[in-house]
C-alpha cells in the first residue's frame, strides 16, 4: 500500500496544484510525512490518508482500492469483523449501539449504510412485536410467547452476524429477500 499510495497522493497533490508545503497544512500533517509517504518511505494510517484525502478533495475509498491483495483482504476482514458486530447488536433492541457502531464506521466501511438499515428495521420490528408480548403477558399472563419472539430475535441475529462475518449473504428479515455483503 506504501508505493500506490504516496503514488496517488503525489499524482492528486500535482493535479491540484498543491505543494506538498501546502499539502500539509491543509490536511494538518507534517511537511516531512508529506514527503515520506509520497516516496513511499513509510504506510500511512487511515487516519492520515483521511486527513489528506479530505484536503486533497479526493474519496478516500480510493486509497482503500488501490491496495495490494493482502491488504484488501485485511481491510475487507475487517469490514467484516464490524459488519458481525452491528448485526449482532441486533440481538437487543437498542438503537443505541447500532447508532454507535455504523457512526464510528460509516465512513471506512463500504455498505454499511445498507445493513445499517437492516438492523435498524429488524429491531424495530422486533421492539414492536416485544411490546406486543408483553402486552399478552399482561394481559393473559403467559409468557411463551414472549420468550418465543426473545429467542427467535437472539437467533436470527446470531445467523446474520456469522454469515455477514464469513462473507455472505445476510438475511434481511424485513424484506425477506437475500443481500450481498461487500
Amino acid at each position: 500500500m506504501k508505493v500506490e499510495a504516496g503514488k496517488l497522493i503525489k499524482e492528486q497533490r500535482v493535479k491540484k496544484g498543491l505543494t506538498q508545503e501546502e499539502l500539509a497544512k491543509k490536511s494538518e500533517v507534517s511537511t516531512r510525512t508529506i514527503q515520506r509517504i509520497e516516496n513511499g518511505e513509510v504506510e500511512p494510517r487511515a487516519y492520515t490518508l483521511q486527513m489528506i484525502a479530505k484536503a486533497l478533495d479526493f474519496d478516500f475509498s480510493q486509497f482503500v482500492e488501490n491496495e495490494s491483495d493482502e491488504g484488501q483482504e485485511t481491510h475487507k476482514t475487517n469490514a467484516n469483523i464490524w459488519l458481525g458486530f452491528l448485526h449482532l447488536s441486533g440481538i437487543i433492541p437498542l438503537i443505541f449501539p447500532t447508532l454507535l457502531i455504523w457512526n464510528l464506521k460509516k465512513d471506512k466501511i463500504k455498505g454499511i449504510t445498507e445493513h445499517y438499515r437492516a438492523v435498524l428495521t429488524f429491531q424495530l420490528i422486533i421492539l414492536g412485536v416485544i411490546l406486543g408480548c408483553l402486552w399478552v403477558f399482561w394481559k393473559v399472563n403467559q409468557p411463551i410467547p414472549l420468550i418465543g419472539v426473545i429467542l427467535g430475535n437472539g437467533l436470527f441475529s446470531i445467523t446474520n452476524t456469522i454469515k455477514v462475518m464469513n462473507g455472505d449473504p445476510y438475511i434481511n428479515m424485513p424484506l425477506i429477500k437475500m443481500k450481498k455483503t461487500i
